[in-house]
């Protein structure tokens, strides 16, 4: 992997998302029983729940505590967190993806093949239970 010889440092990938959220414990269990997060540790003080999703973390901002507080207004339709975030996973059987969400009340988009930052392969999306958009990426097409 080549460095930027602007930077001083090389990007390696994504390490933690932020997500402001008006029930942190609803969207706690949708990330840890509909997508395979574990709670990796809980910061109460400040409002902050932090899970382990492979590599990366999904940090819960509660809106209510000091650090939500201070990001401003509620997130709306109009005004999101962010268009979307994208967890590689690994195996991609979509039908079993799709099956396992709809167990969880979540309705997944189509598949269809989408580049990413390990190439063009299979992806879905879908929406949390407060309306941020994931997007679920599978290897790429070899």
């Amino acid at each position: 992997m080549a460095a930027n010889p602007a930077a001083p440092f090389i990007l390696l990938g994504l390490d933690h998302v932020v997500l402001r959220v008006r029930d942190p414990e609803r969207l706690e269990r949708f990330y840890c029983e509909a997508l395979g997060c574990r709670l990796e540790r809980r910061q109460e003080k400040i409002g902050l729940v932090q899970l382990r999703a492979g590599r990366s973390l999904i940090d819960l901002v509660d809106l209510a505590g000091p650090l939500g507080a201070a990001g401003g207004g509620v997130p709306t339709v109009e005004a999101r967190n962010m268009d979307h975030f994208c967890l590689r996973i690994e195996p991609f059987d979509a039908g079993a993806i799709r099956a396992h969400l709809i167990r969880h009340g979540v309705e997944p988009g189509a598949v269809e093949s989408r580049y990413g930052a390990e190439g063009e392969g299979p992806s879905l999306y879908l929406k949390d239970p407060e309306g941020n958009e994931i997007e679920l990426k599978g290897p790429p097409a070899r």
